[in-house]
């Protein structure tokens, strides 16, 4: 990336955020912090009106808009890639908003980027076996999570524990949203359990927005729970007997688990896994 584009490119970082960290802008465009500051300088002797908070980061001034910005057909078209896969890996309640925010998008782009973005289309796909087809997001609370967690509410919902084999009604303080084993997860600290648990999307019966404020329990970062979880102090060995015939189901997510090896039999196939949570397994 030449300078010119790297200059445009801060500077629309910035408007996309109230503050932007001098190390969070290296990292991004992997360059040096001297660099940062020259940059940040030549924004500032421009014109822009760019504010600074010492050891906090830079901003731009409050009623500073940039004119809309243009798509090149690279951009265009990763967007439509990412359009593809929300199709498949989010609820209805995101698909709807994505679709609206795409449209409003393809609507201010030049005829020639318009008419590459429509031969694309019918080009990229993302194909499901039938089976996963009926089994992912069957219900619409991508987006109310995400309400929540903003305005750091707490939710109430009714959730089946797999471990269990229970309906229970829960107060949780949400920390985070993460997608693996082909699911969404709520990472959320349980009043119930007073404890943090990952509750999956797919079995949460109903869900609603809590008038109550988290409390200083969801401080901590989805990259924090996890780090706890597949801490390798104090493994557990785990082994699962599955029908050969469902096994593949889980051959994508396993790893998220902790398995480390498997044996495999005319039927069946028999797998272990390495754990700290036997819950978190169940789960």
């Amino acid at each position: 990336m030449n300078r010119t584009d790297r200059l445009s490119a801060i500077l629309i970082l910035l408007q996309t955020k109230k503050i932007v960290k001098a190390s969070d802008i290296a990292e991004r465009f992997e360059i040096s912090l001297r660099t940062v500051y020259r940059d940040i300088k030549a924004l500032d002797e421009a014109g822009v009106p760019i504010g600074a908070e010492a050891g906090v980061g830079y901003y731009l001034v409050e009623g500073y808009h940039l004119p809309p910005v243009m798509f090149t057909p690279e951009e265009a078209g990763s967007l439509l890639i990412a359009g593809k896969l929300v199709q498949y890996f989010s609820d209805e309640s995101v698909r709807q908003n994505f679709n609206m925010a795409s449209d409003k998008i393809k609507s201010v782009l030049p005829e020639g980027h318009q008419e590459f973005l429509g031969e694309m289309e019918q080009h990229v796909h993302v194909f499901h076996t039938p089976a996963e087809k009926s089994e992912i997001f069957t219900n619409n609370f991508l987006t109310r999570v995400q309400k929540a967690i903003s305005a750091k509410k707490c939710i109430a919902l009714n959730y089946f524990s797999q471990y269990r084999k229970e309906d229970t009604c829960r107060i949780v303080e949400p920390i985070g949203l993460c997608f693996y084993g082909f699911k969404w997860h709520l990472i959320a600290y349980c009043q119930l359990r007073r404890d943090y648990r990952d509750f999956r999307l797919d079995r949460v019966k109903s869900l609603e927005i809590d008038a109550q404020t988290i409390s200083s329990k969801a401080g901590i970062s989805i990259s924090d729970y996890f780090s706890y979880h597949w801490n390798e102090e104090d493994l557990m060995q785990v082994t699962v007997r599955f029908d050969k015939s469902i096994s593949r189901n889980i051959a994508n997510s396993k790893y998220y688990f902790g398995f480390y090896e498997e044996e495999q039999y005319q039927n069946e196939i028999i797998m272990r896994f390495a754990v700290n949570d036997i819950e978190y397994m169940g789960n």
